[in-house]
C-alpha cells in the first residue's frame, strides 16, 4: 500500500474502485507530467447518496462531504493510470461545480471539501488552484461534480 493510501486509511476513508465512465470518455487521461481527471460524481458503490440542488434539496454541510467524495474518486482515476499514487508532486487544480438553488452563492464553501481532504491526504502536495462554479444541472441529478489535475513524477 502506498504511503497516500496509508494516509487515507488514517483518515477513515478506503480509496474506492474508479467510476465507470457514464457516456464515451475516459475517468483520466495522462498527458506528459500531468493526469487529468474527468469530472468525478459523489457516486459510493455505485449509486448518488443524494441528488438534487445545493440550497434546496442538499443542504451546503451535505454537499461539501460530497465534495470530499468526489476528490476520493478522482485520486482513484489518477491510481487507475498512474498506478502509484505516491507519484502524485502536487495538484495542480481542482474544478468544481456545484448544481446550485437559483438563490445559493456558497460554492466555495462546498468545494472546501474537495480541497481540504486534498490538503489532508496529500499535505502540501495538495494545495491547488480552484474554480467553483455554480450550475443549474448535473448529471444524474448530482449535487457536485469535481475534476483534478496532478502532475506526477515518472
Amino acid at each position: 500500500m502506498s504511503a497516500v493510501e496509508e494516509k487515507i486509511a488514517e483518515l477513515g476513508l478506503k480509496l474506492p474502485q474508479v467510476v465507470p465512465p457514464l457516456a464515451a470518455y475516459q475517468p483520466a487521461v495522462r498527458s506528459g507530467a500531468y493526469v487529468h481527471t474527468s469530472g468525478q460524481l459523489p457516486m459510493v458503490d455505485g449509486a448518488l447518496p443524494l441528488t438534487g440542488k445545493v440550497g434546496a434539496e442538499v443542504s451546503a454541510e451535505q454537499a461539501n462531504e460530497l465534495a470530499a467524495t468526489c476528490a476520493l474518486n478522482a485520486l482513484a482515476a489518477v491510481k487507475s493510470v498512474i498506478k502509484d499514487l505516491d507519484r502524485i508532486q502536487r495538484v495542480v487544480k481542482v474544478v468544481g461545480f456545484v448544481a446550485s438553488a437559483p438563490d445559493f452563492t456558497g460554492q466555495p464553501g462546498v468545494l472546501n471539501g474537495a480541497s481540504e481532504l486534498l490538503g489532508e491526504i496529500l499535505g502540501e502536495k495538495g494545495v491547488h488552484a480552484r474554480s467553483a462554479v455554480g450550475v443549474a444541472v448535473l448529471p444524474l441529478d448530482a449535487p457536485v461534480e469535481v475534476e483534478i489535475q496532478v502532475e506526477v513524477a515518472e
